[in-house]
């Protein structure tokens, strides 16, 4: 189960762009320059991003993907990038601003109503580069309404796991590890780690990756296979995970309600450090992630669309559609019982936030991230270590750019 090659995958993305292949239809009409954008969202939330989108009345074209990163490295390559390109996280658009390719979002926004870790900075670079758009809450664990777990570790038989994505697949497994490390070893540590400050083979990465694995091990080579296979939406057209049957808990970010359809108020969420293996632990942190815009082209009808986006006005109208939360600290609470837990966990001053480390990570140790989550599923017997010095050998070939990163976690504001 090891991820194509990556020079493969490109060459898959730049046949279906050059062929114009996850193209939505456009906004606006008649032949006025339109604003290009690539972003991560297909299906209903394209539809509802679309919508937002229509009401600026600005002519643009959407390409929705799982593979944002790909297919925004495609176009790069190829000289022809979207005007704005949104993408799950800073690790990559930290290297393209270290190639001079981003343009500053100065004056399109109000980062006074930011707090951290939604604006991370790069030490010695331009500030402004990227902005927020949608963010959500991880560290949590989804269950069925009236079916509260108790507070103890729970078997991998309790678990609704799955590592499948049209994009990369052995996400959802690192999310797990990332969750380890924060609750093990703290948001300092975490974010040390996160940027390349603290190696791969460090005590408390191998102590949480060897405690995932411990969970792993319980499964048999079939259930093991299915984890491997299985998408982490759950069947087409079905229900999610957790409502697809055989299984009482998922752990999985806030998105997670969007693939439960019309079960999706049947649907409670608690903190996840109760239930993870080699727990209970306290709540140290709790791991976010957001999908960040960054402007690749200088045009006003861009820098417009940008500015209206980030407004608390399309911020709000976004997230009355549902399952949409912002970093905007202006944009009013969320009403619904578990809108206001997710919305509660992001605002708490109490409690830390930490930006998912994979999305901060370079693209190349990211995907070594990927590939050896994938190879843990499959042999979670064997030894971690081996598997941790690969991806370090990968992280110690990288430009120090992202070693520059700060503010990837911290307390909101």
């Amino acid at each position: 189960m090891r991820p194509p090659p990556r020079a493969l995958l490109l060459a898959l993305v730049l046949l279906l762009t050059a062929s114009g292949c996850g193209l939505a239809a456009p906004g606006g009409s008649g032949t006025e320059p339109r604003v290009t954008i690539l972003g991560p969202w297909t299906d209903a939330q394209e539809r509802r991003f679309k919508d937002v989108l229509d009401g600026f009345g600005i002519p643009y074209t959407y390409q929705g993907t799982a593979a944002t990163r790909e297919v925004l490295l495609a176009e790069v390559q190829a000289g022809n990038p979207p005007d704005i390109a949104i993408l799950p996280g800073v690790g990559e658009l930290v290297e393209y601003a270290a190639e001079g390719r981003l343009k500053s979002l100065t004056g399109l926004y109000d980062p006074g109503e930011y707090g951290t870790p939604w604006l991370p900075e790069a030490e010695g670079m331009k500030k402004d580069l990227w902005v927020p758009l949608k963010v959500d809450l991880k560290s949590i664990v989804w269950y069925r309404r009236g079916e509260a777990p108790r507070p103890r570790p729970a078997p991998l038989d309790a678990w609704c796991t799955a590592m499948g994505d049209d994009g990369s697949s052995g996400w959802p497994g690192s999310d797990w590890i990332e969750d380890l490390i924060l609750q093990q070893a703290g948001p300092v540590q975490y974010a040390r780690w996160a940027t390349g400050h603290l190696d791969w083979t460090a005590g408390h990465v191998v102590t949480a990756w060897t405690t995932w694995a411990g969970l792993l091990a319980q499964g048999s080579r079939t259930r093991r296979q299915t984890i491997l296979e299985d998408d982490h939406r759950g069947r087409p057209g079905g229900h999610g995970l957790l409502f697809g049957g055989g299984c009482a808990l998922e752990h999985q970010g806030s998105f997670a309600r969007s693939f439960y359809g019309d079960h999706r108020d049947r649907a409670d969420l608690t903190d996840s450090a109760a239930l993870l293996p080699g727990g209970p632990y306290t709540v140290k942190a709790h791991e976010v992630s957001a999908d960040f815009a960054a402007l690749f082209g200088d045009g006003d009808r861009a820098r417009t669309l940008i500015r209206r986006l980030t407004s608390e006005k399309a911020q709000e109208e976004w997230g009355r559609t549902g399952g949409v939360f912002s970093a905007d600290s202006a944009v009013p609470a969320r009403t619904g019982e578990a809108d206001r837990a997710i919305g509660g966990r992001l605002t708490d001053q109490r409690v830390p936030l930490c930006l998912d480390a994979s999305d901060v990570m370079p693209a190349a140790v990211r995907d070594a991230f990927y590939e050896a989550v994938l190879l843990t599923v499959a042999h979670p017997d064997e030894p971690v270590l081996p598997r941790l010095e690969d991806i370090q050998k990968v992280q110690d070939a990288q430009p120090d750019t992202v070693r520059r990163l700060t503010g990837v976690c911290g307390r909101p504001q």
